[in-house]
């Protein structure tokens, strides 16, 4: 009987031995409008919808204003912390302004003073240039080329010009954003000495010459000088003249007086800095030692 149930389930087998059946698991059916279905977004979803999100991004910040704490703290006073203490005491001005109020922000250029001084964030830099012909003196835009253009690359910092040379005027420029040494030439009591040297369209007449360095009168105001001599005493055309004045216009007054032109001006020096190794048209940062002995002066 066994044998016979066998031959009906496996007809094609022979009686010998059964083969063991190897059981392998059924394969999953996958259903394909379900699997699309499931990939869709309910239709509850569509609230959440990616067109319908709006999301607020922080304004820039404007990087020509500073936090006055942080301004103060750059300068090298105090902390952050001790400025807000400072600035709360009533200690702190800005554009002559008493600043109470925290988070206050300032700009670079505003005049800033702690305790009655004035003071900068930025590092104290100090360029001293040999200024070509054909450049203006001056910071504004729209002037054409100015010196401002020749020192572009010397600092990060933001340095002006002591004094004016004029567009034709050659020689020592010092440029600074160091308030004190800045106040040094305008200071009319002290003021740092130059020396110039001036080409005229005619010889100099002793008799100026006299004037000129003992002092004279132009509208009632006195006009002295520091010193004036001849650069050649066969050539009488060639004038040194060391003056306090930041520019040259005080040049212009004084030869103007007299019915001289002046052909060409040179800055020669400013104080104890002189243009040895620095060729027309290029800059250098003041050494340590210039720095020093200007500061003293």
């Amino acid at each position: 009987m066994s044998e016979r149930r066998n031959n009906k389930r496996n007809p094609n087998k022979s009686n010998g031995p059964s083969k063991p059946v190897s059981k392998r698991p059924a394969k999953k059916r996958f259903n394909k409008s379900a699997e699309n279905t499931a990939d869709k977004p309910k239709t509850k979803d569509k609230a959440f919808d990616t067109k319908k999100i709006v999301t607020k991004m922080p304004k820039p910040a404007n990087p020509d204003l500073m936090r006055l704490n942080k301004y103060i703290a750059n300068s090298g006073v105090c902390s952050r912390r001790e400025a807000d203490s400072f600035i709360a005491m009533g200690l702190v001005s800005v554009n002559g302004k008493i600043i109470n109020e925290m988070g206050y922000k300032v700009k670079l250029e505003d005049e800033v003073k702690y305790d009655g001084a004035r003071i900068n964030p930025e590092k104290k830099a100090y360029v001293l240039l040999n200024k070509p012909k054909g450049f203006a003196t001056t910071t504004s835009e729209g002037k054409g080329r100015t010196v401002m253009d020749l020192v572009a690359n010397s600092t990060t910092s933001r340095i002006k010009p002591i004094g004016r040379l004029g567009r034709s005027t050659t020689g020592l420029l010092l440029f600074t954003n160091d308030i004190d040494i800045s106040s040094k030439f305008t200071n009319s009591n002290k003021g740092i000495p130059r020396l110039f040297h001036i080409e005229l369209n005619k010889n100099l007449r002793f008799e100026d010459f006299k004037q000129i360095q003992e002092g004279f009168r132009i509208d009632g105001k006195m006009v002295t000088v520091e010193e004036i001599s001849y650069t050649d005493n066969n050539n009488k055309k060639e004038i040194g003249l060391r003056i306090k004045n930041t520019g040259n216009t005080i040049l212009h007054t004084i030869f103007d007086h007299f019915n001289y032109e002046m052909e060409r001006i040179d800055c020669v020096t400013i104080g104890h800095l002189t243009k040895k190794d620095l060729p027309r048209g290029h800059w250098k940062h003041l050494s340590t030692l210039e720095l020093n002995t200007l500061q003293m002066m």
